[in-house]
């Protein structure tokens, strides 16, 4: 009886060992099959419970706040000197008169605007004009209802400027192209790239610190006085709207 029972109880065990060599073999073949899928599966369960819990989450949100509030800082301090610089001129009424532009020739030699404002509505020869981004150009005639303004690439236009990171004046002449030549009156003054170009503190009939550009580009050649192209910052060829300065006595 006691051997019978030892006979029975290994082919038992035999049998236990049979199915759980069957079910690795089965589990390995199932992986394969999905391509590693399963397996991927099964971490993901056993691993669950050992993610990152509410302590890990609130260092981590933190650190995302402080990057924010550090993003968020830079921005401002940006978005306030953009627009200190591409700002238009405070001025009241009184000092201005708005207008809207009804023609242009902006890709000619002879470049200019069209508005529709003129001698009827107070406009005058020599107003400036101002738009978006900044200084546009000077009235040069007007009718009873429009006047024309002679843009500041245009070669009639000659404005004095002022460049604030140097202190150091200059005169921004039209060449007929996109890009007006900046002349400095010192030969040694220290232009670079970037630098932005106001209008003159010294002037009569312009208010001071009106945004007009940036330095693109300075001339090597060594000529008496340096000089430098200019981008503008108001473009009007796309420009619907505009102020009109009044002239000073």
């Amino acid at each position: 009886m006691v051997g019978i029972r030892r006979i029975s109880t290994n082919r038992w065990w035999h049998k236990k060992k049979n199915w759980g060599l069957f079910l690795f073999l089965l589990f390995l073949f199932f992986v394969r099959l999905s391509k590693g899928s399963l397996y991927k599966d099964l971490y993901y369960l056993i691993s669950k419970p050992f993610w990152p819990g509410q302590f890990q989450r609130e260092i981590l949100t933190k650190s995302i706040e402080q990057e924010f509030f550090i993003r968020s800082k830079q921005l401002e301090k940006d978005n306030k000197r953009l627009r200190k610089i591409l700002s238009l001129q405070r001025l009241s009424d009184s000092e201005s008169i708005p207008a809207t532009v009804i023609s242009r020739k902006t890709g000619s030699w002879w470049r200019q605007i069209v508005l529709n404002k003129g001698a009827k509505d107070g406009v005058e020869v020599g107003s400036y004009v101002i738009g978006p981004g900044g200084l546009l150009g000077r009235v040069n005639s007007t009718s009873l209802f429009t006047s024309s303004v002679i843009l500041l690439t245009s070669p009639e236009s000659k404005v004095g400027i002022w460049v604030e990171r140097i202190q150091s004046h200059g005169l921004l002449v039209g060449l007929g192209n996109d890009y007006p030549k900046v002349i400095f009156y010192n030969k040694d003054v220290d232009i670079d790239v970037g630098d932005f170009v106001l209008s003159s503190p010294a002037s009569t009939l312009l208010p001071p610190n009106i945004p007009i550009g940036i330095i693109q580009s300075v001339d090597s050649e060594l000529n008496a006085q340096k000089t430098a192209n200019l981008l503008l910052l108001g473009k009007p060829q796309a420009i619907d709207w505009v102020q009109i300065l009044k002239v000073k006595i």
